[in-house]
């Protein structure tokens, strides 16, 4: 991890750099693949599961059979575990449901707001060597809470064309029946242009890998909406003397083990606190199997030192800067930090608060905005799987009252006709026919 000792505001932006890949093929490569789903439909999702992956499909929907058997290969700890996280997840996203909002903006106006769900849900959730159930549950659950009437699920499936088990369980919690093998850039294309097999989406959710994220941004533009921009995950950690050196080392690598393009960062207010948990790090990282990606994170990552009276200050500003998807508050009157910071994706408050508990259980959402867009974007919530839209009603006498407001500023910008379906209503109520 590079380290920045007392670094001034003008290094920040280095700081903050995200450690991209550049890989200038990954579009022509998704491209091809839209072009040719969006042509060939089913055909080109076979021809492509056997390209890509060696799996040879014989039928794209994964079948009630093999929903209802997936059921006994589920450990009953897993299936407790993930009924515990449901109930939660639940919990906390049910309070998040939008209440109508009705104001009389003027005597004889009344505006609303309403929600409603959004129709025709897609959802992608990994598969291979680390299938997110957990991001199932982070999906289904507030698309479910917001009463989505037709959701899917998209998921790669294994070499043998069957999917994970735990993955059919916990779409079965989340009462998902539409589930359907495909993975990659052509399973965001079949739920953006929809084929014989996979119904069109009105949005789309869910993580992936760079080919995955490039479909979604290519197609978010032109064809379907997304949850958010992505990128790869990373977590900053402001620590102080309160803080527990190995709680702290541990957070950073139960975040740097997603990935080698992940990144951590450390923000503490001394050298011999960072010494020590660079030390933990040592230490517990030998007993990690995730061994390379977690050394490829670490060499993408930070230690930052802030070591003035000021050194508060300096944590939360830099914090704000960089706008992590995770920020780990372990300091000294956390809330007081908090109210300086604006831009986090999550925020854990002190040191019994892991960013893993975010991850599967608290019941907070951990699809999350990256790579600084958290300054912009909110994670995803209930209201992301809602659309909202107002409703007016004018009286004749709240429409007489705001007519002069009207005309004045419709004239005025040149929209005459605007004006017009003013005046007309007001000749009527007045017995004078406007235009006539």
């Amino acid at each position: 991890m590079k380290t920045y000792l007392n670094p001034p505001d003008s290094l920040f932006d280095e700081i903050s750099e995200r450690p991209f890949q550049d890989d200038p093929k990954a579009e022509e490569i998704v491209r091809n693949i839209l072009e040719r789903v969006k042509r060939d439909g089913d055909k080109a999702l076979r021809e492509l599961a056997l390209e890509i992956d060696g799996i040879s499909l014989s039928s794209l929907r994964v079948s009630p059979e093999e929903i209802a058997e997936a059921s006994s290969k589920v450990p009953q700890e897993m299936k407790d575990a993930l009924e515990a996280a449901y109930a939660n997840i639940w919990k906390f996203h049910e309070a998040e449901l939008p209440s109508p909002v009705t104001v009389e903006t003027s005597p004889g106006v009344t505006c609303t707001q309403m929600a409603s769900p959004i129709k025709r849900v897609g959802l992608y959730i990994p598969g291979g060597t680390a299938p997110l159930f957990s991001t199932l549950l982070m999906l289904a659950i507030p698309a479910k809470v917001a009463g989505c009437p037709d959701i899917i699920l998209c998921t790669p499936p294994s070499k043998d064309g069957s999917v994970n088990p735990t993955i059919l369980f916990a779409a079965s919690l989340c009462g998902i029946s539409s589930i359907y093998k495909a993975g990659g850039a052509q399973a965001i294309a079949a739920m953006a242009y929809g084929t014989e097999s996979i119904p069109r989406r009105d949005k789309i959710f869910g993580p992936g890998n760079r080919f995955v994220m490039k479909a979604k941004q290519m197609l978010g533009l032109t064809r379907v909406a997304i949850d958010m921009p992505a990128g790869p995950s990373e977590v900053m950690v402001l620590a102080d003397s309160s803080a527990v050196p190995s709680f702290v080392a541990a957070d950073l690598l139960s975040q740097a083990e997603h990935g080698a393009d992940s990144q951590v960062v450390l923000v503490c207010g001394s050298e011999e606190f960072a010494q020590r948990v660079s030390e933990s790090i040592e230490l517990l990282k030998k007993d990690l199997p995730r061994s390379s990606a977690i050394e490829g994170s670490l060499s993408k990552s930070r230690t930052v030192i802030f070591t003035g009276e000021d050194y508060r200050e300096r944590m939360a500003a830099i914090a704000d800067h960089y706008a992590p998807e995770h920020l780990i508050l372990s300091v000294k009157d956390p809330y007081e930090m908090l109210e300086k910071i604006s831009a986090a994706g999550s925020v854990f408050i002190g040191n019994y608060s892991p960013e893993s508990a975010g991850d599967y259980a608290s019941g907070t959402n951990h699809t999350l905005p990256t790579s600084g867009w958290a300054r912009s974007f909110g994670g995803v919530c209930t209201e992301s799987f809602m659309r909202k839209f107002t409703v007016q009603e004018l009286t004749p006498g709240g429409l007489k009252n705001l007519s002069p407001t009207i005309i004045t500023m419709a004239e005025g910008e040149g929209l005459d006709a605007h004006a017009a379906a003013v005046k007309v209503r007001m000749g009527s109520l007045s017995g004078s026919y406007f235009g006539e």
